[in-house]
């Protein structure tokens, strides 16, 4: 009888474990503004994938791409109030609310994307994912990136002096502004998949902009000229809500974190691989070419450093840190 009544709450406890773990269970929603065949978004329903896997079908995650659930702004928004759970998002946004993200975007930070990756693999990026619960109300769970930025024109850029008077695309952010501003463009705000029209019609007279989106998005049929110049990194972050945050298990925490983390290094890989064969393949269309370095930008710079230096204090952390992996 003993051992009969033993097996019986030994049942009832496994039951409970169960129905507990079923009623936390559900469908998480993920954002972001690439197409569905830009690596963000694949490696975005491969991380799906994984959850669901790992969670042995308990947690699923439906992945919204291409600006289905609102620009970055609202998607923000939504990650604020546990609207929405999850996102891959640029920096723009949240250096827009932390200044201190503002210094990733430092003008010639890094060489290449290989060590634009190495930063963004280091502790002192980590630092400034530590500043996003309370600056943002959300959780950074890791980096990812695209290629660095190019300039793509309708018209020749030669000098620092083209850029004057031009009507330049950018994603909405300060940094960027800025930078376009002191080499006296005029910047304009627009969503990625408008530009290809943008460029057509004459809205603007160019855009910023790396390899893979001006190749997979075809923005070379619209401008033949391009500056290739490497000037900044793109970098992307992976955020829970801070809400949805609060809410989830240790275990599921660590199943979301883990996850997350291989996936978006998968995106910093991805780049460091696709790179070199991006740039052959521009190289190798019928576009003008013109190749700039820092000297090229070098008052804009200087005008860059006076705005940010003193607004983001991580700027010299960051440039510490990839000025000793450059030398490694």
């Amino acid at each position: 009888m003993k051992r009969l009544k033993t097996l019986t709450l030994a049942c009832a406890a496994a039951a409970l474990a169960v129905t507990s773990l079923s009623a936390q269970a559900r469908d998480f929603r993920l954002g972001l503004i690439t197409p569905a065949q830009h690596l963000w978004s694949t490696e975005a329903e491969a991380f799906a994938q994984t959850v669901h896997e790992r969670s042995n079908g308990e947690h699923s995650v439906s992945v919204f791409p291409a600006q289905q659930l609102g620009n970055e702004a609202q998607m923000v928004q939504q990650l604020q109030t546990g609207a929405l759970d999850m996102a891959f998002l640029t920096i723009a946004e949240i250096s827009n609310r932390i200044p201190d993200f503002g210094a990733l975007y430092a003008p010639y930070l890094v060489d290449d994307v290989n060590h634009a990756a190495r930063l963004l693999r280091s502790e002192a990026a980590a630092e400034l994912l530590e500043l996003m619960p309370e600056g943002v109300g959300l959780v950074g769970l890791g980096y990812g990136m695209v290629g660095m930025r190019q300039v793509l024109s309708r018209s020749p850029i030669e000098s620092a002096a083209d850029f004057r008077g031009q009507r330049l695309r950018i994603t909405p952010f300060e940094p960027i502004r800025d930078f376009y501003t002191a080499t006296g463009a005029a910047p304009a705000p627009m969503p990625l998949l408008e530009v290809y029209d943008a460029l057509a019609n004459g809205q603007v007279d160019a855009i910023d902009m790396d390899f893979d989106s001006i190749l997979i998005l075809k923005f070379h049929e619209q401008a033949q000229n391009l500056l290739i110049s490497n000037h900044m990194m793109f970098p992307m972050v992976g955020v829970v809500s801070g809400r949805v945050w609060r809410e989830l298990s240790e275990q599921d925490r660590e199943l979301f974190e883990t996850a997350m983390a291989e996936h978006l290094d998968n995106v910093l890989s991805g780049f460091e691989a696709m790179d070199a064969a991006q740039e052959e393949e521009i190289r190798a269309l019928d576009i003008n070419i013109v190749e700039a370095d820092a000297e090229f930008f070098a008052d804009a710079i200087a005008q860059w450093e006076g705005i940010w230096a003193p607004k983001a204090p991580m700027l010299e952390t960051l440039r510490a840190e990839a000025d000793r992996l450059r030398d490694e």
